[in-house]
């Protein structure tokens, strides 16, 4: 039996190029999240450590198992009584490239399910140098279900958003939440973010969880904030706007999933008919 409520808190973060400053800011986060009651913490996409200095950022980059933000967000999680959902950080991957690197703590500090971001962010913005995330890092190979007193939650980091496919497998095999971690650019953020944000909740009648980078970071980065909590039925129960770093905690209502699932079925409807491409008029 899974708890029909969640009260969580969504993070929106600025994050820095070291683990230090950013361990500090999650820290207070932590703090204050639980304070207010959560039960629940979720971070953005590299909270942990926002840094695309090639030199600096391989000094502080290690493997999973001792990687001192997720070490520390542990802590903070047994601490607190708080389950924490890092958003993501860069870790060190078998092939000497980075990963995208999320995971998922429970309440006593441990490790439920760990997740590397499969889509990678390699796209040509016009009027900006080309971004190439495969440059540095590797792509995860697996989707990952956490099991959680809530529920199914499914695991994803950003770019994955525009990967529909991914979350109606998570929703078919029983996803009541997903994790949309994310640090996106200004411009990706002010066309695509909240349609794309509603239309992955309103195609799986899950909840959907947007924590966001926001702001000017230490490296130079410009994200475009506006952490978004999007419920089964596709509403925006909240946007965060540019503020960061920021919190807000919110109580969400479980049993909206199978009422949205009930009323609108098309997330458990897979068929993949046959193009037909037809011939050019004649004459």
């Amino acid at each position: 039996m899974s708890a029909a409520s969640l009260r969580v808190a969504l993070a929106q973060m600025c994050s820095g190029d070291t683990h230090k400053a950013n361990i500090s800011s999650v820290s207070a986060l932590a703090r204050q999240a639980a304070d207010e009651g959560a039960e629940l913490l979720a971070l953005p996409e590299v909270a942990g450590l926002m840094n695309r200095d090639p030199e600096t950022s391989r000094q502080q980059v290690v493997g999973a198992d001792t990687d001192p933000f997720i070490a520390a967000c542990r802590d903070l999680a047994a601490k607190h009584g708080l389950w924490l959902h890092t958003g993501s950080t860069p870790v060190l991957g078998p092939d000497g490239r980075f990963l995208n690197h999320s995971t998922l703590i429970d309440a006593a500090g441990g490790i439920v399910a760990e997740y590397d971001k499969i889509h990678l962010f390699d796209v040509a913005l016009e009027g900006q140098a080309p971004i190439g995330e495969s440059k540095r890092f590797a792509p995860g190979d697996r989707a990952v279900l956490a099991r959680t007193p809530w529920g199914l939650f499914g695991l994803s980091i950003c770019y994955d958003l525009r990967f529909p496919y991914l979350y109606r497998a998570y929703a078919q095999a029983g996803a009541v939440l997903m994790f949309i971690p994310s640090a996106f650019t200004v411009p990706t953020g002010r066309a695509h973010w909240e349609v794309l944000l509603r239309a992955r909740a309103i195609e799986t009648g899950a909840f959907v969880m947007a924590a966001a980078q926001a702001g000017q970071h230490a490296d130079g980065r410009v994200t475009y904030g506006h952490g978004l909590a999007v419920g089964p039925w596709g509403e925006v129960l909240a946007d965060m706007g540019e503020d960061a770093p920021s919190l807000r905690v919110l109580d969400l209502d479980l049993s909206a999933v199978e009422r949205a699932r009930a009323q609108v079925p098309a997330w458990n409807v897979t068929r993949a008919p046959r193009v037909e491409v037809l011939p050019p008029p004649p004459g």
